[in-house]
């Protein structure tokens, strides 16, 4: 017989490979120092650069766009250039690839944490962003990797080993990546439709992307001799690709949403390990010729050696790994707003509680994969496709029944504000004063508001409804809350009616409610320190004035309406009470921080400046959060009261306004607010006769830190904080404040006890505390001297011409912020000077 060629005619004979020897004790021992090298400084690199983040927004500071290129751009330098001593200097293939493969993730979170630099508020741009810079790089890793395949002689498909069928590897790597997915469906919530498509496309580039960063002949390099030995692979190429895992997580989502996937990602590189030794797995032979059973179309058996080095392999484990790390990095990119994993909501159990329940969850989920795959895949039988399939079946049912049982079904993106060009003329109405002049003064401005935004918004409005676009009018700020993303926002911004457009934040449900917050201090047995501090507790015993007859508005999370403190003085009637946020039909309160604020105003038992007076009330903040839209809603039910249901337009009871109004909050940019976007509301509530007292904010020492809505406002009693020492407290904010002279007075605001939900009592701090005082204070004049209602310019100075003098405190002696009076204001109000001055 003639012996032939093995191979046909014309066809390379490939050379022999050789079988890849085991690494010196000294790359191993580097390419570990440089594993925990990395692991370190990526994650105290990005823990870091969140608390920064977090920093500068709880001190009001601006955000510093090159935080996050410094933090990403220094982390690649300092993890890129060990990796690629291990790129070049190891004669260990093993070491090599490590290397190389660290140093290409290094430079995809160098290109993808760069975009952290956008706004936050524009997420919908930052995902579409991430999706194409993941997609990039992927195509470029793909090009390199065929380049460097192409120099290689390819082996015949006839005489490549026999592997597992990639479907049942691949629906392997579906199940991970949907276990992983489950607590993000279980505890978090979608944002908007857009919002959520582009985190469903960016989550499939970055599972692409480490596709192309963890292909076979990534994996073929930790597999060493024959036949192939799991533990190596499983182990060793699971550590390196768990490291992989870590880098890429560190790039994905806004600056708090990559924290969760620094947990739950790394450990799915034993799963991605385990994938890969089922696949490189040879199946059962059969009749030379015969296709395996299950496996229609199967190549002919072979060898099981390692893959060629260079050679891409069979692709079965490319699609497990796009499927396992792209659902796995739905979970924190879909269901969690990043501006909502912060500190500010840290204190009970909201969204940063929900975010470490499901990464725990997630890292427990991946850890019990790694484990199963790694003992199932690693050193068992090969996957069988049947049983793949119907895992993946149960996992999606599981996925789709929490989904819609125990999980926040639905979509709770952003909405947009609205602001139009032209605002109400308010000019010229009579500036008339007592109970008889300050009602006309309200209903005139009630209505030249409601006609102008009437007149002003009819075409927008008729637009939106034929497009089918839910949208709120408002008339106190001519407005319109509008749904909408990006593509609507355009549109509106180019209407020659609209001013501006805003983002409006909405926050997203929770899958339990975050509790209610009670007090745990003993209620008091006589005037508190402050009230005594401010004279009130005389002015009730000499004088014979406690508030009688005036109405204190409060804007806030809510009042506890049962609490004993405050049940007898609610206005009652059908048009006290307000809540745009929950719809709740009577005061109620889960936050607190709205009942200890009225209570330093109106509160009985020592607690308020004037407990005489009544209150009504408004849900402004949830959760210690706002838009501009709610906190809208509030001030303009202030300005014309509705029963619950009505129509702010039409159902609107001007005589009802309350006196004055305590503000205890500030529209930051987080929230959605510009600088001015709330001003003509003050200006309308200002020209009504309506006294708004707003909180200077928690923002100081920092020199020009009063600049959140509405405390800059000139037509707004802007109120700072002291201590028992007079002395302004360090996180009172200070001016100076473009066109106005910021804060007005001070009051105490140190440890201030007041009312809590349930009953109960509490201490707490800021300039929220010190500002309902005040509200009080003028409760205490204008029942002194009634025809003082509505006289707001004599009423801001009799307070100011009274203040005793406080002491300023500086963040430094070169920090005196242009003088004393932008930080102490006229000083500490005199309720009994204050209420003395207005009787004469």
């Amino acid at each position: 017989m003639e012996v032939g060629p093995p191979f046909p005619a014309g066809q390379p004979v490939p050379r022999p490979l050789a079988t890849p020897g085991p690494p010196s004790p000294w790359a191993v021992v580097a390419a570990a120092v440089t594993g925990c090298w990395t692991v370190g400084l990526v994650v105290v690199g990005q823990l870091g650069g969140w608390l920064a983040d977090q920093v500068l927004l709880a001190s009001g500071l601006d955000r510093v766009v090159w935080l996050w290129p410094a933090t990403v751009l220094f982390t690649v330098l300092l993890v890129g250039a060990p990796a690629l001593t291990l790129a070049l200097l190891p004669r260990s293939a093993a070491v090599r690839t490590t290397g190389r493969t660290w140093l290409a993730t290094a430079l995809a979170l160098g290109a993808l944490g760069l975009l952290r630099a956008m706004p936050p508020v524009h997420h919908e741009a930052y995902l579409a962003a991430l999706a194409a810079t993941a997609a990039l790089a992927a195509l470029v890793l793909r090009a390199l990797a065929r380049r460097a395949a192409g120099a290689t002689p390819r082996v015949p498909a006839s005489a490549a080993p026999r592997r597992a069928p990639a479907s049942g590897v691949t629906l392997l790597g579906v199940a991970g990546g949907l276990a992983l997915l489950l607590p993000w469906v279980w505890l978090g919530a979608l944002g908007g439709l857009l919002e959520t498509v582009l985190a469903g496309v960016a989550a499939a580039a970055l599972g692409v992307l480490a596709g192309a960063l963890l292909d076979d002949a990534f994996w073929s390099r930790f597999t060493v001799g024959e036949p192939p030995r799991p533990a190596r692979l499983v182990l060793v190429g699971g550590l390196v690709a768990g490291v992989t895992l870590l880098l890429l997580a560190a790039g994905v989502g806004q600056s708090g949403a990559q924290l969760p996937l620094l947990l739950t990602l790394p450990p799915a590189g034993f799963a991605l390990a385990a994938l890969h030794a089922a696949a490189r797995r040879p199946a059962p032979a059969g009749p030379p010729g015969a296709a395996s059973v299950g496996s229609p179309g199967a190549a002919p058996a072979g060898p099981s050696g390692p893959l060629p080095a260079g050679r891409p392999g069979t692709g079965a484990l490319r699609p497990a790994t796009r499927w396992l790390v792209g659902l796995g990095v739905l979970g924190p990119l879909a269901f969690t707003d990043p501006e909502e994993i912060t500190l500010l909501l840290a204190s009970t159990r909201d969204v940063p509680f929900w975010v470490a329940a499901a990464a725990g969850a997630g890292l427990a989920v991946a850890a019990v994969l790694a484990v199963t795959y790694g003992v199932l895949l690693g050193w068992g039988r090969r996957p069988s496709r049947r049983v793949a399939g119907v895992t993946v079946g149960v996992l999606l049912v599981a996925v789709g029944g929490v989904a819609v049982g125990v999980g926040q079904p639905g979509l709770h993106g952003e909405r947009l504000f609205v602001v139009l060009r032209e605002q109400a003329d308010l000019a010229g109405v009579p500036a008339t004063t007592g109970r008889a002049g300050r009602d006309a003064r309200v209903a005139e401005v009630h209505r030249r508001l409601v006609t102008t935004a009437e007149r002003t918004q009819a075409d927008l409005r008729r637009d939106l409804r034929r497009l089918r676009l839910d949208h709120t009018p408002y008339y106190l700020v001519n407005a319109v809350e509008v749904d909408g993303g990006p593509a609507v926002r355009a549109w509106l911004s180019r209407r020659p009616e609209v001013a501006r457009v805003l983002v409006s934040q909405r926050v997203r449900p929770l899958p339990a409610p975050a509790g209610r917050s009670r007090g745990t201090a003993p209620a008091p047995t006589g005037p508190e320190w402050n009230v005594r501090m401010l004279g009130a507790d005389r002015v009730w015993s000499q004088l014979g004035v406690d508030g009688s007859g005036i109405v204190v508005g409060s804007s806030d999370s809510g009042v506890d309406g049962g609490h004993p403190a405050l049940a007898g003085g609610f206005r009652g009637g059908d048009d006290s009470w307000h809540d745009p946020w929950n719809g709740t039909r009577a005061p109620t309160d889960q936050g607190g921080h709205g009942t200890h604020t009225a209570g330093s105003a109106v509160g009985r038992g020592g607690i308020g400046v004037a407990p005489g007076a009544r209150w009504a009330g408004c849900v402004n903040l949830d959760r210690n959060l706002g838009n501009p839209a709610y906190y809208l809603d509030c001030l303009q039910f202030m300005l014309a009261p509705f029963p619950a249901g009505g129509d702010p337009f039409t159902d609107g009871r001007p005589a009802r306004a309350p006196d004055i109004l305590t503000n205890s909050w500030g529209c930051p940019a987080l929230e959605g607010c510009d600088p001015g976007v709330l001003g003509p509301a003050t200006a309308a509530l200002d020209a009504a006769g309506v006294m708004v007292v707003a909180a200077a904010g928690n923002t100081g020492p920092y020199c020009r830190s009063i600049d959140d809505p509405p405390a800059p406002y000139a037509d707004v009693l802007t109120v700072g904080a002291v201590d028992r020492q007079r002395k302004v407290t360090l996180f009172s904010s200070r001016g100076p404040v473009p066109g106005a002279a910021k804060p007005d007075v001070v009051a105490p605001g140190d440890e201030v006890l007041s009312a809590m939900p349930g009953g109960g009592y509490a201490v707490l701090s800021g300039t929220s505390m010190a500002t309902p005082q005040v509200a009080g204070v003028v409760a205490l004049m204008w029942s002194a001297n009634p025809a003082l209602v509505g006289d707001l310019p004599r009423t801001r100075q009799i307070l100011r011409d009274t203040a005793t003098p406080a002491v300023a405190t500086y963040a430094a002696r070169t920090q005196t912020c242009g003088g004393d009076r932008n930080i102490t204001g006229a000083g500490l109000v005199d309720a009994y000077a204050a209420v003395r001055a207005a009787r004469g």
